[in-house]
């Protein structure tokens, strides 16, 4: 009998990395399966314990082995980055069993009144407005007002993880009578399946679209890069002629220079009608649903609104502060904006004729005329300089000049599919720092758009000997694998157990007569994707819910934003942009024409954020049950943040898996949010050198390598030393 690989927790792969070459379709269900058993017996020993509740035998308990999380990492990020008909059906299948796990946990009233009584040791009411912990600081017990010796100190860390676990009962229902429960249970159900069919519904639309052209006159204007990547896509499908689609290396491109106005109308229809209306891949009903359980489920824990609910694990805390720093965005930026748009509707009219009106599907393509004309610099002009394989060596160097760390690639670390590559990452003194896995390409089971994400998170604990563990097959695993839990011990014998992270994008692919080549808002992608990829492998916690990029939404996206700065810093780009044919570097005025073009249009992206920040709020800040046409509420609510008037029938709402299928419902804001303190945090590399290796090791000790281990205002101002303005965006973009 054929062994399942997840049965088996020392994989016998460099690092204990997932075996890939061995998991098979079938493999996954059981393992669940067996990983949900195994879980409700550590749940049940730590129920059982007949000591009191303290710290240590309730929060900070280990168990020997966490088979659900290795095995759940591994499907649900293939899921996104190599599904297939089969595994969409099992995630359908399996996500509600996993939701109702999830719910037994947090619903088990005897774990809750345990984790409930470790909080109430320590709980200090006036520590902070909301009743709950101020984990910045150590937490000592409440005086005890029984005979028995009191419990002892917490470090800021485990004040987090205290403050996170009851927190994390109360806000998942714990607290809730029986009735409440159930019908929590309900909503949680149904999200879990609405999401999962809200993104695969988005996939398959996207996939199922294809502009197929056999003139070659309808491809002017398109560079070479374009029609390459085109004829490459048709000749995969057997077909004559190029083949466009509404994946981002395509879909871009051809907005930007096809000269055909009629062809760039249709891609632009295509990809904003996207799981419109009542076709099977239609989204309009999910989104209503979601909306309402969304709210249900906040109004039924006690909260006004589901923005409410969510923010008060932010930094924002509030709606009114999201509103007051979108309201600063839409006062600073609109006017400039507008601006913009007058000036590329004044190049496109001296072009096409007095009387002509820009569309939507205008703008890029006569941008980037304007741009031509004031600058003389586009996205073909550097791609012959980003060469895929010297912006790999250049980001990995880049961080090798900030902090020391080197990139080394190991062929033997199984990948998921051949596009794949594995590195081990070592730090500045030769020790294992993490595994990185890198997945640059489009293909047809994976998702659009760029992530970071990990099979694996850094943790801090006992040395377990994994090769001691008990190994089974499902036939017998009942009999063989038991749980322990491991109590802390002295933390002198503690191993420090390294991530597996992994960085996923959709960048040109190489073509039969060229490498991979970058636009230059690609390398700005890649750079983002691995300050994320940053933050999970200096992860240095105790806890691994609380390591890495396990912090609140509106900070993540600090360590990725602040990369993006690197993009078009001229010593940056000098160590890597190179010709791919000639070797040449990049030519000096080319920079420098790249640096003055930096804020072109910069007022008219940042409303275009702005308006999706003011979507999501307008949705999750509903107090009465949502009902509305999703057309009509969607044209409402981020009417002020319009510069372009609505075309009939396009929709953003029914394809922004951010705000409904993904983790930034009421959190959108959070990527301006972010900006304005990487802008802030940059500023001090500028001041120091943007290479400066003290600024960049303050900048791993205090924000890399924390995680969510105190409060990020408390981590940030460590590193700045002071809060962050809004004064260093504006100078950024030449908005002040």
């Amino acid at each position: 009998m054929r062994d399942n690989p997840f049965f088996n927790k020392n994989y016998g792969t460099p690092h204990n990395t997932a075996p890939f070459d061995k998991i098979r379709l079938e493999d996954y269900e059981p393992a669940m399966l067996e990983g949900i058993r195994m879980d409700d017996a550590f749940i049940q020993l730590i129920t059982d314990n007949p000591e009191p509740p303290t710290f240590d035998n309730t929060i900070a308990v280990m168990t020997t082995d966490d088979m659900l999380e290795r095995v759940t990492k591994v499907f649900f990020n293939l899921l996104s980055a190599e599904t297939n008909d089969e595994m969409d059906a099992l995630a359908q299948k399996m996500s509600p069993i996993l939701t109702e796990h999830a719910n037994n946990i947090l619903f088990n009233k005897r774990y809750f009144e345990r984790v409930k009584a470790v909080y109430e040791q320590y709980h200090q009411p006036s520590a902070r407005p909301n009743g709950t912990l101020d984990p910045s600081r150590t937490l000592n017990p409440q005086p005890s007002t029984l005979n028995q010796p009191s419990p002892r100190p917490l470090t800021p860390e485990e004040a987090m993880l205290l403050d996170k676990a009851y927190e994390g009962f109360v806000r998942a229902g714990a607290a809730l009578d029986e009735a409440g429960q159930s019908r929590l249970r309900e909503i949680n159900q149904q999200m879990t399946l609405l999401t999962l069919q809200f993104s695969q519904n988005n996939l398959k639309a996207t996939n199922a679209y294809q502009l197929h052209l056999t003139d070659e006159a309808d491809l002017s204007g398109l560079p070479d890069s374009a029609r390459d990547a085109a004829a490459l896509a048709a000749k995969e499908q057997g077909k004559e002629g190029w083949l466009f689609t509404l994946h981002a290396p395509s879909y871009g491109p051809f907005l930007t220079y096809a000269d055909n106005r009629e062809l760039r109308r249709q891609m632009y229809m295509a990809k904003n009608t996207l799981c419109t209306g009542t076709e099977a891949t239609g989204n309009e009903d999910i989104v209503r649903q979601l909306v309402n359980l969304r709210l249900e489920r906040a109004q039924l824990l006690g909260y006004k609104t589901f923005a409410d609910y969510v923010l008060k694990e932010r930094m924002a805390e509030s709606a009114d502060n999201v509103y007051r720093l979108l309201d600063q965005l839409l006062d600073a930026y609109m006017e400039p904006a507008r601006k913009e748009v007058a000036e590329i509707e004044a190049i496109a009219r001296k072009l096409e004729g007095a009387d002509f009106e820009l569309k939507p599907w205008d703008f890029s393509y006569y941008g980037h005329k304007l741009k031509m004309e004031r600058y003389n610099i586009d996205a073909e002009m550097t791609r012959p300089y980003l060469q895929l394989s010297r912006v790999i060596e250049g980001v990995f160097g880049l961080a090798t000049r900030l902090y020391g760390i080197t990139f080394r690639k190991n062929p033997d670390i199984p990948v998921y599919h051949p596009d794949v590559q594995a590195y081990e990452v070592l730090d500045a003194d030769g020790s294992f720092l993490a595994v990185l896995y890198t997945d640059f390409y489009p293909r047809k089971g994976k998702q659009s758009g760029a992530w970071m994400t990990s099979f694996k998170e850094q943790w801090i604990g006992p040395d377990i000997d994994e090769s001691a563990l008990g190994e089974g097959v499902p036939g017998d695993a009942a009999a063989k694998r038991q749980p322990v839990l491991i109590p802390p011990t002295d933390p002198a014998t503690w191993k420090n157990s390294r991530p597996h992270v992994s960085l996923v994008m959709n960048f040109t692919k190489p073509t039969e007569t060229k490498p991979a080549l970058l636009t230059l808002g690609e390398v700005e992608t890649f750079l983002h994707e691995f300050g994320h990829a940053l933050h999970g492998i200096f992860a240095n916690s105790r806890f691994a819910t609380l390591s890495g990029t396990n912090v609140y939404w509106d900070f993540v996206e600090l360590p990725s934003q602040l990369m993006e700065n690197f993009a078009v810093e001229p010593d940056f780009l000098n160590t890597f942009a190179a010709h791919y044919e000639t070797g040449e570097p990049m030519p000096a005025d080319l920079i420098q024409r790249i640096i003055d073009s930096r804020n072109f249009n910069v007022a008219y992206a940042c409303i275009r954020q702005v308006s999706f920040g003011l979507l999501d709020m307008a949705y999750y800040t509903l107090t009465e049950p949502f009902t509305a046409d999703v057309q009509t509420f969607e044209r409402q609510a981020w009417q002020r943040a319009q510069l372009f008037e609505e075309v009939p029938g396009t929709c953003m709402t029914v394809q922004f898996g951010h705000i409904m299928s993904g983790g930034y419902a009421a959190g959108y804001y959070s990527y301006k949010w972010a900006e304005v303190l990487d802008a802030d945090a940059f500023s001090v590399f500028k001041e120091h050198g943007i290479f400066d290796r003290a600024t960049a090791q303050r900048f791993r000790d205090c924000i890399l390598s924390r995680g969510g281990t105190e409060h990020p205002m408390t981590l940030y101002k460590r590193f700045r030393g002071s809060e962050p303005t809004i004064d260093a965006l504006l100078k950024r973009n030449g908005i002040k």
